[in-house]
Parts: C-alpha cells; structure tokens; sequence
C-alpha cells in the first residue's frame, strides 16, 4: 500500500510538473511523516496528527522555519492530490514564520580572489553566476543552444517557478566558452533529454545543440548528466578559504552580489528583477537594504573626526 501511495505520489507532482528536486523532497517528506506515526496509514491521519508532526520537527528536530514549511507543503500535497481530502484549519496554524535575513554579498575584489583560485569547469561556472546571475543549477542544465556568443545572452529554460528568461552574458567570457566548447566538440555524447523528447527526437541526444555547456566526467547508463552540484561546491568552498574571506560565502553568492553591484552602477531594480527571473520585485528589493550603509547612510558618530586638542570637556567661561 506504501508503495502505490507514493507511486501515486510521485505521478501527481509529475502532472503539476514540479522539479525532480520537489519530488524528492516531498517524497521523503510523507515516509518521515508516516513512520512518526508508527506507519499507520495516512487516511486515518488527519490535520491534528500533521500539525503534531510539524510540531516535533521545530520542537525536537530544531529545523529551520523553511524546512518546516516545506514539510507542510509536501504534506497538503499529498492529502489533496493523493488522497483526495483537504486538511483542516490545524495546520496553516502551524506554518513557521521565517526569518527575513540579508543576503552575503562579496565585494568585487573577494569575487575576483575567489575566482582567480579556482581552476577547470569550475571557474567557467563561477564567471557565469556572478557575471550572468545564475542560480547554480541554471548554469549547470545550460545547453550548447542556450548560450548564445554573438549576441552575449543566456535563455535559462525552466527557471525556478518554470519560467524561461534570459540574461546577459559577460563579454569576458566569450572567449574562455569558445575555447571551453571546442573542447567539447571532441567528446560529443549522448546527453539526457527533457520531457517527452526522447521519445519524440530520439537522435537529438547526440546533437551538437542538445549538449549540455557542462557535462559530466563519467557516463551513465549510456548517458551523459550534466556536472552535479557538489562539484563546484566543494571547490568554491575552498576557494573561498584560501582567499582568507571571512564571510559564509556559498555558490549562490555569487548571484547575490551580482544583483548588488548592479544596483551600486545605477542600474533601475526592474532591470535588475528582469536578469534574476524574480516574480515579484520585492523579493529583488533585498538588495537595497544590501546597498544601505547601516543606519541608511549615516556617518557614526565614531568616524566624526576628533575636536580640536583642548576643547573637548573644556568649560567655556565666556557667558556670551
């Protein structure tokens, strides 16, 4: 029964054509919900025991409030679109509030130590989210036929929210993608296929276009994954070290500092809304509180230079 239940499960995030990522996740979601319950089936759970199970997540667990949201949502899911039954008014009760924090944000000489040290297909990679804004896995699902040198521009296909849009591609990196995709050209593979073209463009697999712009070192199955994540991760993160940053700098970074210093050149925040594939601007209008020096701008009193030697406490007699 477990089994045709997330069978089901998995059939009904693919209709709503979540990411594979989603799937997982709410996957794992309902077999830790199921086993809190001593695996007692789901249809003789309710709202209270999903908001007892959310309770020990943020109790017990210590999970994050976006963890813990993310287990409701998986959670609604299933008892809506497996189940067939909408919980009750328990559970939006129980959803955590999350904390706004500030994006880390590099200056434009950290991103340039950090780059210069790392080496191969990662520092392509870096250059593209930091000089195109790219979230980590857009850049590594990019194909041959996304990245377009003579007009210096990227379409990321299926962005977060499974919106397409494009964004700009640095002039200096044209040529470093020139000489990355000869080289490319000499291994060419069988690469896997979105959706349904498999099966409608069989032959595509081996096209020059349908290649991903970061493929993977080893085949599977006869088919070339693009570059996992953990990659890139493990080197930036060591990047980061060597270059003595004190931040708690990720990958994703990157992104956000592009985003700041476009800010800092003058550029308008729809523009800037536009490059990252935010659907509302005020999920970009976190950078402006980047932008801001504390207190908006203020000088503190502690950079104020210092009185001239022998007023500071003096007592001034002159009653005029």
């Amino acid at each position: 029964m477990a089994g045709k239940l997330l069978a089901d499960l998995r059939r009904a995030i693919r209709l709503k054509h979540y990411g594979p990522r989603t799937e997982e996740a709410y996957v794992g979601w309902v077999k830790r919900f199921v086993r809190f319950h001593g695996l007692r089936h789901p249809a003789e759970l309710g709202a209270g025991d999903v908001a007892a199970f959310l309770a020990h997540l943020a109790v017990r667990s210590n999970v994050s409030a976006a963890t813990q949201n993310q287990a409701l949502a998986a959670l609604l899911f299933f008892y809506e679109y497996v189940l067939g039954r909408r919980l009750g008014p328990v559970v939006p009760a129980v959803r955590a509030k999350e904390r706004k924090r500030l994006p880390v944000v590099l200056t434009r000489r950290e991103v340039d130590a950090v780059v210069r040290r790392l080496g191969g297909p990662a520092r392509l990679v870096a250059g593209l989210l930091y000089g195109s804004g790219l979230r980590l896995l857009e850049c590594l699902a990019l194909r041959v036929k996304d990245v377009d040198l003579e007009r210096r521009v990227i379409t990321v296909r299926a962005g977060k929210g499974g919106v397409d849009r494009v964004t700009v591609l640095p002039d200096m990196l044209v040529e470093p993608l020139r000489r990355h995709f000869a080289v490319l050209r000499d291994r060419p593979s069988r690469v896997a296929l979105p959706g349904a073209l498999r099966r409608k463009l069989p032959g595509a697999s081996a096209e020059w276009a349908w290649q991903w712009v970061f493929p993977a070192g080893r085949e599977r199955g006869g088919i070339r994954h693009h570059l996992h994540p953990s990659a890139v991760q493990r080197a930036f993160h060591a990047a980061v070290r060597a270059a003595g940053i004190g931040k708690r700098a990720t990958c994703h970074s990157l992104r956000h500092s592009f985003a700041t210093h476009l800010l800092e050149d003058g550029y308008d925040i729809r523009t800037v809304q536009e490059l990252l594939g935010h659907r509302y601007v005020e999920t970009t209008m976190i950078y402006t509180h980047v932008l801001n020096r504390g207190g908006r701008g203020v000088v503190s009193p502690a950079d104020r230079p210092l009185p001239p030697l022998g007023t500071l406490g003096s007592r001034n007699t002159n009653p005029a």
